[in-house]
């Protein structure tokens, strides 16, 4: 390696901005001196570049030395801009591509094959769809994480944030601490307790003061360094995900930017480093000699703080009418709030949150072709962050048509409304039911232009019309959630668009479960499909409205009985990290770096789960040890084990619609079915309370929650009454019906 520097040392200080700065975004892999080698050998490099013709230069390999002169050997071109090398008695080596002179970061690759595209390995050419077969995602329970506050590991890549120390959070628990090495040390954890789908904030490369949630990216092309290990790799979480039957759900931001820009967008930095914890400190931002910000403001580096803030605004938004932001790439409004207007759409939210132009087709065409990679590598479904922030129109014209041709591939949204009515602030426009519709208005069906302005122009027309929609005169309306008496019927999906949202209004209105169903008995007329709805109580932004910025503050029995109703009713149930231990109950969510993270609804939660276990099935698992024997014996663990494993078996509370009409006396009661592809499932369901059903296929009837048994007959099943917290499951086990055989899972302190 030291003869490679000082053969390129005059090329290497023309290019070290440059290359630093793509070194940092990607954590390039260098050689380990002495590792041992396996019998295997051959490597097989594929690189999809569109700047030209690459040549390989490479070092330092595996078990014999081998080196080229620089640039090296020019790449086979294998048609549509990929190009490939291969080494046939290699076991391990470095390189790195050249492309009109410039180079690419150091690599490492060892025995296999491997496509290299946008700065990140794959296992698989990134150009089809991954192999990974992919599923209704209705079919499983989302746990929700924010990585960095997870759990830890790997220390080495534990990072400060730049406002650590304003914040308070010390050495000890560092902003940037949990890493996809911890994620996949837990996906056991998970598993035991019952979840098969894991939902994580945004994995790519993040900037600015307080960025360890992910949500201010600066690079959206590349994940970032601080969250790999050796070993750990994103591709790698999802490739264990996926071995142990497990989705993976990436938080996505298409709405906005942080504030220094972005790669492709408006590239102002790069980050420079020799260790990651290099990156705890500004300093690390080095700007590009040649950028915009440099040239604008040659004395940046002399700036106050606050001056230097204006000075990116100014470079991404063109405060000041220097003809910056020449390409139209971000909004030019500048001012926050809106609320309930057009102006939500297309004003930055927050300082650290700069609002793309999405109604610009290239910046459409970027930010689809970027995802369409970690969809690619088998990323199984997206939550889009900030969605009310984007136009539906918009939406509907250039960003969901290029993923919707990927089977079983999910998109659901944060339609953030909190709002005790299911029709929003905006009316219609702003609402989250809205949000799962296709355009089926002539005007709007094929009126996407490449003209930016005039589709700027038309998403605030399309706003402005679909907010004079009200309860009394909505768009559209379905019946998908409803069954027809007792029967199920096939969901008419002409007018959706195929998307989802998180069920915010349900959510909102959780003060107690009972005000959650009624929320949702109100609502889901307005969806396209509610059974697709992502239902939380409590997340990373708020609580309920009558707790809204702390985490849950209801009892355990109350969160019992939340689960028990998330679990069976509409909707696919997500939790919270922590939620099964009521982990931070009544701590404040956010507060920025005004307090300690240990003292938030963000507190790292490792310490929790330290120890090992093994899971044998979906809420089932052995050898437990160490704290996370303890956790997984908490009350609320055990509850969503067998709640988990009951859902898992039952079709009809995964994906059926349901009737309450045909049922009387019961406090949350209802009746579920689901009939498709083969299979006819049907439950009656009864929530802390009794209840009487009718209108029933005579037959057998088994509780999943005790086995109980009850042959109906006339068409009426009585279910006794039992309190707060316990729940019935009568599963129809008639011919023909999919039927169980007895009591699922393992009663615990409120299921019994």
């Amino acid at each position: 390696m030291a003869h490679f520097k000082k053969a390129l040392a005059l090329l290497l200080a023309a290019c070290v901005f440059c290359t630093i700065g793509i070194f940092a975004v990607t954590a390039a892999e260098t050689d380990d001196a002495g590792e041992e080698v396996g019998a295997a050998v051959g490597i097989t490099v594929h690189y999809i570049c569109e700047e030209g013709a690459p040549t390989i230069y490479y070092w330092n390999s595996l078990p014999q030395n081998k080196e080229t002169s620089y640039p090296g050997p020019a790449m086979i071109a294998e048609g549509n801009n990929y190009y490939k090398y291969t080494f046939s008695t290699e076991s391990k080596i470095n390189m790195l591509f050249v492309v009109n002179g410039t180079q690419s970061e150091e690599l490492t690759r060892e025995t296999g094959e491997w496509w290299y595209k946008n700065h990140r390995w794959f296992d698989h050419d990134p150009g089809e769809i991954s192999t990974w077969d992919r599923s209704d995602l209705r079919e499983d329970s989302i746990y929700f994480v924010m990585t960095t506050r997870f759990f830890d590991g790997d220390t080495g890549n534990n990072v400060h944030c730049w406002d650590d120390s304003k914040a308070g959070n010390p050495d000890s628990d560092p902003a940037w601490r949990g890493d996809f090495k911890g994620l996949i040390d837990k996906l056991d954890y998970l598993k035991a307790l019952g979840f098969s789908a894991i939902w994580i904030t945004p994995i790519v490369t993040n900037g600015g003061g307080y960025d360890y949630h992910g949500y201010h990216s600066m690079d959206m092309s590349t994940v970032d360094v601080r969250y790999e290990s050796k070993g750990a790799t994103y591709q790698d979480l999802i490739n264990a995900a996926h071995e142990k039957g497990m989705k993976i759900v990436q938080d996505v931001v298409w709405n906005h930017t942080g504030n220094w820009g972005d790669a492709f967008f408006c590239p102002m930095a790069t980050k420079q480093y020799t260790k990651l914890q290099d990156l705890a400190s500004p300093s690390s931002m080095k700007l590009i000699p040649d950028g915009e910000l440099a040239k604008a403001y040659p004395t940046y580096d002399k700036l106050d703080g606050a001056a230097q803030f204006q000075a990116r605004l100014d470079i991404l938004q063109d405060l000041k009418h220097n003809g910056h932001n020449s390409k139209e790439y971000y909004h030019r409004e500048t001012a926050g709030g809106g609320w309930g207007q057009p102006l939500e759409q297309y004003a930055s939210i927050e300082g650290d949150c700069r609002d793309l132009n999405t109604e610009n087709p290239a910046v459409a065409q970027k930010l689809t072709e970027i995802y369409m990679d970690y969809v690619n590598m088998g990323v199984d479904a997206f939550r889009l962050d900030t969605e009310k922030h984007i136009n539906r129109w918009t939406l509907n014209s250039a960003y969901f048509p290029k993923f919707s041709g990927v089977k079983d591939f999910y998109i659901f949204g944060e339609v953030c409304a909190r709002w005790n009515q299911y029709v929003n602030e905006g009316g219609s426009s702003d609402s989250p039911f809205f949000y799962t519709w296709k355009e089926t208005e002539s005007p709007w069906t094929s009126n996407w232009s490449n003209n930016w302005e005039t589709n700027f122009e038309n998403s605030k027309k399309h706003y402005t019309q679909y907010q004079a929609y009200k309860e009394s005169n909505l768009a559209c309306t379905s019946t998908n959630a409803f069954l027809n008496g007792v029967t199920y019927h096939a969901p008419d999906y002409s007018k959706a668009n195929g998307t989802g949202v998180i069920d915010f209004t349900m959510h909102w209105n959780f003060e107690n479960a009972n005000s959650a169903f009624g929320c949702a008995q109100g609502e889901d007329h307005a969806f396209a499909d509610s059974t697709w709805n992502v239902v939380y109580v409590d997340s990373h932004d708020y609580g309920p409205q009558f707790c809204e910025k702390v985490r849950y503050t209801g009892s355990e029995q109350d969160w019992a009985e939340n689960m028990d109703l998330m679990w069976t009713f509409r909707g696919i149930p997500c939790i919270y990290y922590g939620s099964e231990i009521q982990f931070q109950k009544g701590e404040v969510i956010d507060v920025g770096p005004d307090a300690p993270l240990s003292t938030t609804g963000r507190a790292y939660f490792g310490d929790n789960i330290t120890g090992s276990v093994t899971a044998t099935d979906f809420g089932k698992y052995t050898g437990a040890s160490g704290n996370v024997a303890t956790t997984l014996q908490k009350p609320l663990a055990k509850h969503l084990q067998q709640l988990n494993q009951i859902r898992r078996a039952v079709p009809a509370l995964q994906k059926g619609q349901y009737t309450t009409k045909n049922v009387s006396g019961g406090n949350m009661a209802f009746t579920k079915r689901y009939t498709a592809n083969g299979v006819d499932s049907l439950a009656c369901v009864a929530i802390s309370g009794g209840a009487t059903f009718t209108g029933l296929p005579d037959g057998l009837y088994i509780d999943a929650v005790t086995g109980d048994r009850q042959t109906v007959s006339g068409g009426r099943l009585t279910v006794p009454s039992i309190g707060k917290g316990n729940m019935r499951v009568y599963v129809c086990c008639a011919g023909g019906f999919k039927s169980i055989s007895g009591k699922i899972g393992e009663n615990g302190t409120y299921l019994k």
